[in-house]
């Protein structure tokens, strides 16, 4: 696993764990399909593949690595087939598997290695990397790979589990990375998750000796500004520094794409949604508000003292401006422009 310092086997869903526990234990099935649209997770399998199954020096004679899109189904057959030179095992690996042609010039090519998988080479390992979707589990041919050898599916990160994963790769890592600066990462690098992790490891890079990810450090080696991000936006509505929330407004204005509408009411719902928890969790511990609230107890007396500021009714009030203005950011009864709907919904909300 030395090629992928950042990925730790007890951080793997148990069906990863499970696969990569027989690799390094160099139990091969003959045959391998790796499937899904989570390509982090494929890019990893194939990656070992290619770099840790055979030694260095067997590489050159056993190593063959096809595309779909180029490659014949009669040429990974062949391929498959050939004897390995100088080493006991051979490996086969078909890169984007989707696009490989079928014996009559269909896209069905997989179909076409049916009578390989039924009776595969003991001598090769063979790996079958079908990314961006899932293969047809009801198909033939899927079900001949569950019999014959291992089918692996890589499923997409749900939005709202970005955060958490961020913060438990951070942790692997030995580096820290609080839930706002999460929060931050996941909502301006998206959910493509190598993205996310090359760009803590620059700065992990240009910082070898900091153990944590400060905001600081996102903003000068990310290039993601907490003065002007949009997580922060709610916090300065309801922060009561006008000046700023201002500024935020003023910026969030003339840079729309930075912080679309959609995006800016889920923000200040998540926000309004925690204040509004906030109201029913006084008189408890740190421990348990942050806990009822969903939030990490490093927050709760921040959020705690921002629900004193503003009464369950006006949040309530905020909370239902937002239900209005989600359906009108996504163009429904909607005769605004994105900027005049953004001026107008925080106008609303500081009355």
């Amino acid at each position: 696993m030395k090629e992928f310092p950042h990925f730790h086997i007890k951080r793997m869903t148990p069906e990863l764990k499970k696969l990569f526990q027989t690799l390094e234990l160099r139990q091969f099935a003959p045959v391998y399909l790796i499937d899904g649209e989570e390509s982090f997770y494929l890019d990893i399998i194939t990656n070992y593949f290619e770099n840790n199954i055979l030694k260095a020096a067997e590489r050159d004679f056993n190593l063959i690595v096809l595309y779909g899109k180029d490659a014949e189904w009669s040429d990974v057959v062949n391929a498959c087939r050939r004897f390995p030179m100088f080493a006991d095992k051979q490996v086969v690996i078909l890169k984007d598997a989707a696009q490989l042609k079928g014996a009559s010039g269909d896209l069905k090519g997989l179909n076409s290695l049916i009578s390989y998988v039924q009776k595969p080479s003991p001598t090769t390992i063979f790996l079958i990397e079908h990314s961006q979707k899932k293969a047809d589990v009801r198909t033939r041919f899927v079900k001949l790979i569950k019999e014959k050898g291992i089918h692996f599916t890589s499923d997409k990160i749900r939005d709202e589990q970005i955060p958490q994963w961020i913060q438990a790769q951070g942790k692997e890592m030995n580096f820290h990375i609080g839930e706002r600066e999460a929060q931050i990462l996941a909502t301006y690098l998206g959910n493509d998750l190598q993205k996310i992790i090359n760009e803590i490891e620059k700065v992990r890079i240009n910082v070898p000796g900091e153990k944590e990810l400060s905001a600081q450090l996102i903003q000068k080696y990310i290039g993601i500004s907490r003065e002007y991000n949009a997580f922060e936006f709610p916090e300065a509505l309801t922060g009561g520094d006008r000046d700023k929330l201002y500024r935020m407004l003023a910026y969030f204005l003339a840079n729309p794409k930075s912080a679309p509408m959609p995006m800016l009411v889920g923000l200040f719902y998540s926000h309004f949604n925690r204040l509004y928890l906030a109201n029913f969790v006084r008189g408890k511990t740190d421990k348990e508000a942050a806990a009822a609230i969903g939030v990490s107890p490093y927050f709760v007396k921040d959020i705690m003292a921002k629900a004193q500021q503003w009464p369950l009714h006006r949040v309530e009030h905020c909370m239902l401006l937002l239900g209005k203005y989600s359906t009108m950011a996504v163009g429904i009864k909607n005769t605004l422009g994105d900027k005049e709907l953004l001026k107008e919904m925080v106008g609303q909300m500081l009355e």
